[in-house]
């Protein structure tokens, strides 16, 4: 029996040694990706609060292209509009707010018009807030590998909403907001922290109010003005497309002649 407790104790500290050192093989890899993953997303995130900033700054021509598609897909009534854009930034009572500013240039056809728009799709330009340190702790964040997307080698990171935490993102209807459970991907320079591309998406959940599904893609482009050499990544397009219980649409926003507030030089958006 003595022999017997004793290699028993022989297999239990053999098994505890296995464990002990399969740790020590696995846990300092999965350390140096969790670290690597949470360095990038505090670049992205003070990339992020500089660019709010700065976005804020300045304003642009927008370029917006309503259609509403059949059931085939394709277009079968379409508008074109164009505005002065700007971001209005306010952080009254500690919570983040932006609204979108369109102003019809005076004198032009979108300045007379009375009817109302197809489909009004606001603040897709700002889906970068995902990554934002006052967003970023409602969503799970997880690395999906490296893209090259025009030269430039960019970082996946697929974000998913955590329900029931603040989101960017809500769905005006009859004059009542709701927060959407978005998911997606952002393709990030890692050095920088800087967003070039980022999708978004809401696949099912809002039966109840009509809304099927709603993608989309937003691309970033390099602006530089005139007093700084640094090129700054703005919103270049936003794609967006929505499927209710009986409509489908799809919308495309182009922004163009980048220009801050502070200065009267048209400053243009880099081609790709």
């Amino acid at each position: 029996m003595k022999r017997r407790s004793r290699i028993e104790k022989i297999v239990r500290h053999s098994c505890l040694f296995f464990f002990i050192f399969a740790l020590s093989i696995v846990s300092p890899e999965r350390s140096a990706a969790d670290d690597q993953l949470d360095a990038l997303l505090e670049r992205t995130g003070r990339q992020t609060s500089s660019f709010l900033d700065l976005l804020s700054e300045t304003n642009c021509t927008e370029h917006v292209l309503q259609e509403k598609l059949g059931e085939n897909g394709k277009v079968v009534e379409k508008e074109a509009s164009t505005y002065d854009y700007l971001i209005i930034l306010s952080t009254e009572g500690g919570d983040l707010n932006l609204v979108e500013s369109r102003i019809a240039p005076e004198n032009s056809k979108e300045h007379k018009k009375l009817h109302a728009p197809l489909l009004i799709s606001n603040g897709f330009a700002t889906l970068f807030l995902v990554f934002h340190p006052h967003y970023s702790p409602s969503f799970q964040f997880t690395r999906d590998g490296e893209e090259s997307l025009n030269g430039r080698t960019l970082t996946r990171i697929h974000f998913q909403h955590i329900p029931g935490m603040r989101s960017p993102a809500a769905l005006a209807v009859r004059g009542r907001e709701y927060p959407l459970d978005v998911s997606g991907m952002a393709w990030i320079d890692a050095s920088t922290g800087t967003i070039a591309q980022l999708t978004a998406n809401v696949d099912s959940g809002m039966e109840d109010v009509g809304l099927r599904t709603l993608h989309s893609a937003i691309r970033f482009a390099p602006v530089t003005f005139h007093d700084s050499k640094e090129a700054i990544w703005l919103p270049a397009e936003v794609n967006v497309e929505v499927e209710t219980r009986h409509q489908h649409w799809h919308n495309t926003h182009q922004f163009s002649g980048y220009k801050r507030f502070s200065v009267n030089t048209k400053e243009q958006i880099a081609k790709q």
